[in-house]
C-alpha cells in the first residue's frame, strides 16, 4: 500500500533521500538481517540494560532482526522482531513539515519528539523532547542520541545509540538489513 505520509512531511526535500529509502517509506516493506546490540560499562550499562529491556531490545551480542514498515491511519508503523520472538513496536506521527515540524514517536513507555536531517541521502533522527513512563525528562537529563538509516551497497544500514554526558554510552544497536 503506497502512502504519501512521509513524502508530504519532507516536501521537496524528499527527493534528497536515497531512492531505496524513498521507496521504503512510500510503499512500506520488510527488512531483515543480523544486528549487534551493545551496552556501556558501569552505571551507564546498568541504566542502558534497564531501558533496553523496557523497550523490548534483547541483551548484548548478535541477533537476527526483522522489521515490518507499514502505513496506518495513526501513522507510520515500525514493528521489529528480534530473534523471531522479542518485539519492539514504534508508531511515528508526522506534525507539520520538515521546515517547522517534527515527528512524534511512541515506542513502549518512551515518547519522543524528533526531527530529521538528511545527510548524504540518509535519514538522521534528532531528539527534541523525551518522556519516559509518561514523565517528561528535563532537557539536561535527556540522553544524547545518534540514530540514522542510510543505504550502503544496496543494503539498509541503521544505527541507534544513546549516550549520557559524563556516564557515556547507555546502549546501541545497529546493522545491515536486506529486503
Amino acid at each position: 500500500m503506497r502512502s504519501s505520509l512521509v513524502k508530504n512531511w519532507f516536501g521537496p526535500k524528499f527527493d534528497e533521500l536515497h531512492p531505496l529509502l524513498q521507496n521504503l517509506h512510500l510503499s512500506g516493506g520488510q527488512l531483515a538481517g543480523e544486528i549487534e546490540v551493545s551496552f556501556g560499562s558501569g552505571l551507564a550499562g546498568i541504566i542502558g540494560r534497564r531501558i533496553a529491556k523496557k523497550l523490548g531490545i534483547p541483551g548484548g551480542g548478535k541477533h537476527q532482526l526483522e522489521v515490518c514498515i507499514s502505513h496506518h491511519s495513526d501513522g507510520l508503523h515500525w514493528d521489529r522482531t528480534f530473534d523471531g520472538n522479542q518485539q519492539m513496536k514504534s508508531i511515528f506521527k508526522p506534525v507539520g513539515t520538515i521546515e517547522s515540524g517534527y515527528w512524534l514517536e511512541k515506542t513502549g513507555p518512551m515518547k519522543m519528539k524528533i526531527t530529521v536531517d538528511i545527510i548524504d541521502g540518509g535519514w538522521h533522527w534528532r531528539c527534541l523532547k523525551l518522556s519516559f513512563l509518561s514523565i517528561p525528562v528535563p532537557l539536561w537529563m535527556i540522553p544524547q542520541s545518534k540514530a540514522y538509516k542510510q543505504i550502503e551497497d544496496g543494503q539498509y544500514r541503521f544505527y541507534v545509540g544513546f549516550f549520557m554526558p559524563v556516564l557515556g554510552k547507555l546502549f546501541s544497536y545497529g546493522g545491515l538489513l536486506n529486503t
